[in-house]
């Protein structure tokens, strides 16, 4: 069902480009990402933003071109890492949600890629693990993560009902169709991806999950390159997009920024209810989704 919200929900999402060579220890980026983030925080909680979101793994640069096993070390625990608790402060500060996507490590030598949701009283709601996993040349993410085990857990907040969708996950219809079925008003997406690969797809995909499943989506990119890899430009681009299908609002190619939307929640019913698709799924016909695998 869709939840009782407000009606018009002032939504943040951040884009950065990486701050600190990566030569350096993974403690120096964690605090340089951490420093170069709280300005556009801060800005966001005294614009009014209610719901706040940054990009993939934003404590470090995207280190997946490389096998280092270095960057084992820029995970943390979820909730007790210093990061948590940090934005823990900042959601109370500024009764805000905040979405923070930040490398896990669960047990020594276990690692995920996570985004922990925190409600805007501070409260650590819970966490979503990366499901889909890449293999592919410049993003050897299988060395670095474990496939996910959370499911497609959606988090009651304060301004609606927020569910975490990562990177590599939004080419999968199927999660995205399990967030709108457990009662996701808003998607977020945080990424990390570069021209000239899926860049056609930035702008299909996620309007597509929106209409298919009748909710916003916020869709997070980085910018700038990343020496030593220099895999490709990050293209920024991030945006808003409604249950129509149409991007409400788009940051910038290159530049850090701050992108503020004030998204109307009563879009969602209005769309499901014209087109009914929740009504006409017809589950007991999709069992040969889960049963065959690729030949």
């Amino acid at each position: 069902m869709v939840s009782n919200t407000n009606t018009i929900v002032k939504c943040g999402i951040i884009q950065l480009g990486n701050k600190v060579d990566t030569s350096k220890p993974c403690e120096e980026h964690r605090k340089g990402m951490i420093e170069a983030h709280i300005p556009y925080i801060e800005k966001a909680g005294k614009a009014g933003v209610q719901m706040l979101c940054f990009q993939e793994i934003f404590t470090g640069p995207y280190f997946c071109p490389s096998q280092d096993k270095k960057w084992y070390g820029l995970a943390e625990e979820i909730p007790n890492g210093p990061t948590t608790k940090l934005m823990q402060e900042y959601a109370k500060k500024y009764n805000m949600v905040i979405v923070v996507p930040i490398y896990e490590e669960a047990m020594k030598g276990v690692y995920y890629n996570t985004a922990a949701v925190i409600d805007a009283d501070g409260t650590y709601l819970g966490k979503y693990r990366k499901n889909h996993i890449p293999q592919v040349a410049g993003f050897w993410e299988k060395f670095f993560f474990k496939p996910g085990n959370t499911g497609y857990p959606v988090f009651k907040t304060k301004y609606g009902n927020v569910g975490v969708y990562i990177c590599y996950d939004r080419h999968f219809p199927e999660g995205a169709r399990a967030l709108g079925l457990a009662g996701a008003d808003i998607v977020f997406n945080p990424s990390a991806t570069v021209a000239g690969l899926s860049q056609y797809l930035w702008e299909i995909e996620q309007p597509a999950h929106a209409v298919a499943n009748g909710y916003f989506v916020a869709a997070i990119n980085r910018v700038g390159t990343e020496a030593p890899w220099n895999i490709g430009e990050f293209y920024g681009s991030s945006y808003f997009v409604s249950p129509k299908g149409k991007i409400v609002a788009q940051a910038s190619k290159d530049k850090d920024e701050l992108l503020i939307a004030d998204l109307n929640f009563d879009e969602i019913r209005e769309v499901r209810d014209l087109w009914q698709f929740y009504r006409d799924r017809r589950p007991e016909t999709y069992e040969p989704l889960s049963n065959i695998e690729t030949m």
